[in-house]
């Protein structure tokens, strides 16, 4: 349930947790200019001059919606001696770069700037006070955004003040007291001797080799009958006739060639074993086979097969000696016992990591459940976008096209994706709050380690890794998630028992 980098997921849009970043989005708001979009587009006060609107639609696509209660709203103002110092600024810095036939270089009139290039003018000195009055409102009254502004009620006419209305969404105030009280219980991780036999089949099974038994001889326990089969599935319905209820045969048939069946074998139903057991190579049989409900294949599960088999072979399996030479061909092993040593490690480290994964989810469900409070509706957006992106690139890999994405009804998919999209921020916020409690932090040597790892694997060397990341501030992000991720283990191991 913790966010994760990015890690594909299967082939549907059920996904697991993505990167969320909540910090992230207000350190933009402080390092980047705001993107300003008039939202009422008041043209009082507006300098149309160059602004031809004949033909021209002011249309504007919808605000971003916001969450009411962590909406917040503030009104910024602009003297209009600044206003008009902004305004001689940009016009002086087009004044030397416009090239404009009848003058030379530098010299065009800034009355002519002025006509000629009004909206551009408008727009840079628009980009430049808003973003710079907003800051220095933010930093007066103490705001920390977490979306960008919405600017509406925009005045802006040189020789007069500006005026505007920035809406924005800020953190929510998430009171954690007993978070430390929370009971988790630890799982039992050991590896049982029944789960280390189990994959030592596994890798003795993928590594044997069948081949024919060339003896005139019957099926016996331990032999592999190669058949080919044609069978019918039982399934009669009843249904109303003219004569009360009749039954109606809805019988399927199936069939297969050259299919092998264990005689005796753990995964063989008890109905071949008992008509295989005995029978010859060329020998025909006729048996029924009732396969158990939860049996994987839907159409057979629980239903009775009525099988016409034919023995074409019988084959031996034979399954490698457990020795050195087997062992150094699976691995840097030394010997087989040396095999069996890490094969265990390895099992019981996998199984640990996933039963405490598992552990972790129920303890973050538990104080999801326990702390009551609203989420920015920014980041909820933010998480849905992530998690559908994952979830379309692995149905890209499975081979979906562009044009049949094109047609997926993404308002549906969007929707399915919210309640865990909301979960997930969540669990951000609430971690975010545990690490400054418990004073959890990401090293240098952490994120060096991590810059390694993914340099491995994208082949990418480490320092053009570390600058593109830092460039499109992914590495911020990584460092946040590595937070997450290390306060989940943290209070794991505080609160387990």
């Amino acid at each position: 349930m913790t966010p994760t980098t990015d890690t594909p997921t299967g082939s549907s849009l059920d996904l697991q947790d993505d990167n969320l970043t909540p910090s992230a989005t207000a350190s933009s708001l402080e390092d980047h200019d705001v993107e300003v979009h008039d939202l009422d587009h008041d043209h009082a006060g507006h300098d149309h001059a160059g602004h031809d609107h004949e033909g021209h639609e002011h249309t504007h696509a919808p605000a971003p919606t916001l969450n009411p209660e962590l909406t917040r709203s503030i009104e910024v103002e602009a003297s209009a001696e600044d206003v008009s110092k902004a305004f001689q600024k940009v016009t002086k810095r087009y004044t030397k770069l416009a090239r404009i036939p009848g003058f030379r270089a530098g010299k065009v009139p800034p009355s002519l700037i002025k006509s000629r290039f009004a909206k551009e003018v408008r727009q840079e000195v628009l980009e430049s006070l808003v973003s710079d009055r907003f800051r220095k409102a933010l930093e007066e009254q103490k705001i920390q955004p977490v979306s960008q502004p919405q600017i509406s009620e925009l005045l802006l006419a040189e020789g007069a003040p500006l005026k505007f209305k920035a809406t924005f969404e800020v953190l929510p105030e998430i009171n954690i007291d007993g978070y430390d009280a929370t009971k988790v219980e630890r799982p039992n991780a050991a590896l049982e001797e029944g789960e280390f036999e189990a994959e030592l089949a596994n890798v003795l099974d993928h590594h044997a080799t069948v081949e024919p038994v060339e003896e005139d001889r019957p099926l016996t326990d331990g032999d592999w009958a190669e058949i080919e089969f044609k069978g019918k599935i039982q399934d009669l319905a009843q249904v109303v006739g003219e004569e009360g209820l009749e039954d109606k045969d809805n019988s399927q048939q199936i069939s297969g060639e050259d299919v092998l069946i264990e005689i005796g074998g753990k995964n063989t139903l008890q109905a071949f074993n008992e008509a295989l057991r005995g029978a010859k190579v060329g020998q025909e049989l006729s048996f029924e086979a009732t396969y158990p409900a939860e049996f994987g294949d839907e159409r057979l599960a629980g239903k009775t097969v009525s099988y016409d088999v034919t023995v074409k072979a019988i084959k031996k399996k034979t399954f490698p000696e457990r020795d050195e030479e087997f062992a150094k061909q699976l691995g840097p092993y030394t010997d087989w016992n040396d095999f069996e040593t890490k094969l265990r490690e390895r099992l019981a480290n996998r199984k640990k990591e996933a039963l405490e994964s598992r552990a972790r989810d129920i303890m973050l469900e538990q104080l999801v459940a326990k702390y009551q409070f609203p989420v920015p509706e920014t980041f909820v957006q933010a998480q849905i976008d992530a998690r559908l992106e994952r979830g379309l690139r692995a149905l890209a890999q499975q081979g979906m096209t562009s044009e049949q994405m094109r047609g997926l009804d993404f308002e549906r998919l969007r929707a399915a994706q919210r309640d865990q999209a909301i979960n997930e921020v969540k669990v951000s916020l609430i971690l975010d709050q545990v690490a400054e409690r418990e004073h959890i932090a990401v090293t240098d040597e952490d994120m060096e380690r991590e810059l390694l790892m993914l340099s491995l694997q994208s082949r990418e060397p480490v320092e053009a890794l570390r600058k593109r990341l830092a460039e499109d501030g992914s590495l911020d992000r990584i460092r946040e998630q590595m937070r997450r991720e290390k306060t989940g283990t943290v209070l794991f191991d505080k609160l387990a028992s």
